[in-house]
C-alpha cells in the first residue's frame, strides 16, 4: 500500500459515502484511479463493508457494559457452545478472547440495567459453558470510534 491508498482509507473512514469523485478531489487522484484502488483494497481485505453507525441511546440502548466470562472447561464442545452464544445475540456487540483474569471479554448493550442484569442471569449464567461472570457497567463513555489510524 502507497501514500494514496492510506490517503484513501483515511477518507472513507471519515465518510464511507464518499464518491470516487470526492475521494479523488480530497487525495489529489481522478475518479477512475480512486474506484481501482477502492476496489483492489476491497478485493484484499482491507476495507471490509460499508455501515451506518447508530446511536445507540437513540435508538434506547441506554447501558453500555462491558463483561468478563470464564469457562468451566476449554474442550472443543465448551468453545462451539460459547462461540454459538456469542453469535447468536444480539446485545453482545463484541467478543473477545484475552490474557489476565478473563477468558472472554463482552461488550454488552441493553436498554436499561434490567435488561442487562436479565441478559447475565438468563443468558450467561444458566449457559453450561460459563463459570464465572462479572460486570462493568460504563457511567460515562469518554470515545467511541471504529476508526484505525491511518498514518504512515
Amino acid at each position: 500500500m502507497d501514500s494514496y491508498d492510506w490517503k484513501l482509507l483515511a477518507a472513507l473512514q471519515g465518510n464511507g459515502r464518499l464518491t470516487n469523485q470526492e475521494v479523488g478531489e480530497l487525495i489529489g487522484l481522478s475518479a477512475s484511479q480512486c474506484s481501482r484502488r477502492r476496489s483492489a483494497l476491497e478485493e484484499a481485505g482491507v476495507i471490509n463493508g460499508y455501515s451506518a453507525r447508530l446511536s445507540s441511546k437513540a435508538i434506547g440502548l441506554d447501558v453500555l457494559a462491558f463483561v468478563h466470562v470464564n469457562l468451566r472447561a476449554h474442550d472443543a464442545k465448551s468453545l462451539r457452545g460459547f462461540q454459538r452464544l456469542i453469535e447468536t445475540d444480539g446485545s453482545i456487540q463484541e467478543a473477545h478472547a484475552v490474557s489476565g483474569d478473563a477468558d472472554y471479554m463482552l461488550k454488552v448493550v441493553a436498554e436499561n440495567l434490567e435488561e442487562l442484569s436479565d441478559f447475565v442471569t438468563n443468558t450467561l449464567l444458566v449457559n453450561d459453558t460459563i463459570s464465572h461472570v462479572k460486570s462493568y457497567v460504563v457511567l460515562k463513555q469518554m470515545k467511541q470510534t471504529s476508526e484505525l489510524p491511518t498514518k504512515r
